[in-house]
């Protein structure tokens, strides 16, 4: 493991993870540049193997996480922050951490509706979510996303920053 790229991606969703914590927001000034830097750190460490390592981290987070952010499941800067991460430790080691991401993104919604009292809400929601396809076709929930102000929102980052740390454990 390369100690720049360990040091870098950490301060990274460590920054993000408590800006989105206290804003509700990944800010551009903060992901767009680290995206960048990853790229240029890969390609300068490894030539085009480098420079693919980085596009294949990026296409791998689009991939994931377009879908959910084209339906309002989450937001750009949480893409373009797991992009970042991407550009710096590639597909293979993204993968590992967007499977823990899930994982622990998923705890904490589960953890945040019983606190507030709305297990059942939050089951019923999911539920509709994913087996409401059927009747609405490919489209955005009508209640359950971003846009709505009655749905319940959680800050993505902390999620993002507990997979990529686990990423670099195995």
């Amino acid at each position: 493991m390369n100690s720049t790229v360990w040091w870098s991606t950490c301060s990274l969703v460590v920054i993000a993870t408590v800006i989105d914590v206290y804003c509700r927001r990944i800010p551009n000034w903060l992901v767009v540049p680290f995206l960048t830097a990853g790229v240029a750190f890969g390609t300068a460490r490894n030539g085009v193997a480098g420079l693919e390592k980085s596009f294949g981290g990026i296409a791998l987070a689009v991939v994931a996480l377009g879908l959910f952010c084209s339906f309002r499941g989450i937001g750009m800067g949480d893409l373009k922050l797991c992009a970042a991460v991407g550009a710096w430790i590639g597909c293979a080691q993204l993968g590992v951490a967007l499977v823990v991401m899930a994982i622990a993104g998923g705890l904490m919604a589960i953890l945040g509706a019983a606190m507030a009292g709305a297990l059942k809400e939050s089951f019923d929601g999911a539920g509709d979510l994913i087996f409401g396809f059927r009747a609405r076709g490919l489209r955005p929930h009508p209640t359950l996303t971003l846009d709505h102000p009655r749905t319940r929102k959680m800050p993505y980052a902390p999620a993002i920053l507990i997979g990529t740390l686990f990423s670099f454990l195995t």
